[in-house]
């Protein structure tokens, strides 16, 4: 059981005043972008180049996981590239979210916030990066290992990132969305894991998140949109080895389990093809999580 607890939260961050900025931090409230979930190829080859951003600052800043690092540190590491490269941490000042990144650990579900806590042997760590370029978003996030890391919880990582890859595979033109969902939640259920409902996929591209919902779990009838050819969505499901039932903490970010099971979460963002889906967020040289299976 998890026992984690906050730790201290640093300064935000600056961004180099000529990079351009998403639209959300120039008003209060929710994103007011509206664009179709269908892209052309063009937009689409521009969430390319946003996500891949997003996937190098994600391994660039795994790199330095380790025990005794703080949270704080990985998102430094993750702000610093994506600025280098001319992207905006599309996380930083999103609904007031004061950091670059999301970093979840352990019995985290999602939204963590980076702080001055230091990572322990053992722990599994996600790291959630979003980059905004050329005005669109490419959305990504992986899971770690910090040293020796039993093997319960590998395979939940293992087995959270082959329920992504199915329910990937699953998102082709003609389905309904929640097709994704029932795929992803009839491979958890061998395991007996818990598929986190409450949070979901998403559209992306102008805006960080639009208003197409990408269930993880079988929510059929509901969710029933029709997949498209050009539709760019993101597949990242939360499976837990508990319950799904959830609190979150007095920070209105971090979201944990109930129970203080562990939690694992993969994401990529996709674009649908006519026979089948791209992956948008791969990274630029290869790099594979230290949770990858093999």
């Amino acid at each position: 059981m998890g026992t984690l607890t906050p730790g201290r939260i640093s300064p935000q961050l600056g961004v180099p005043t000529q990079i351009e900025r998403p639209e959300y931090l120039f008003h209060d409230g929710p994103e007011v972008v509206t664009a179709s979930d269908v892209k052309s190829p063009e937009t689409i080859e521009r969430i390319r180049i946003a996500g891949t951003i997003a996937a190098d600052a994600m391994y660039a800043a795994a790199a330095i996981i380790a025990p005794g690092v703080t949270t704080d540190a990985i998102d430094k590491v993750a702000h610093e590239y994506m600025c280098d490269h001319g992207a905006y941490p599309s996380c930083l000042g999103y609904m007031g979210y004061p950091k670059s990144i999301c970093t979840s650990i352990n019995e985290v579900i999602c939204h963590g916030i980076p702080d001055d806590h230091p990572l322990e042997e053992g722990d599994i760590i996600n790291l959630d990066v979003t980059a905004y370029i050329g005005g669109v978003h490419g959305d990504t996030n992986a899971m770690f290992y910090v040293g020796e890391v039993d093997s319960e919880s590998k395979l939940l990582c293992e087995r959270t990132y082959t329920a992504m890859m199915r329910g990937i595979k699953a998102a082709k033109p003609g389905r309904a969305i929640n097709v994704i969902g029932r795929v992803i939640e009839s491979y958890a259920k061998r395991f007996e894991y818990g598929v986190v409902e409450d949070y979901t996929g998403h559209g992306v591209g102008e805006a960080f998140h639009s208003g197409l919902i990408v269930p993880h779990y079988d929510a059929a009838p509901a969710y029933g949109t029709i997949i498209e050819p050009g539709m760019v969505f993101t597949v990242e499901p939360m499976l837990t080895l508990g319950d799904i039932e959830w609190e979150q903490w007095d920070d209105d970010w971090t979201v944990v389990t109930a129970d203080r099971s562990r939690s694992a979460q993969w994401e990529h963002t996709i674009a649908v093809t006519e026979d089948g889906f791209d992956i948008l967020t791969l990274p630029s040289h290869g790099q594979t999580s230290a949770a990858m299976p093999a």
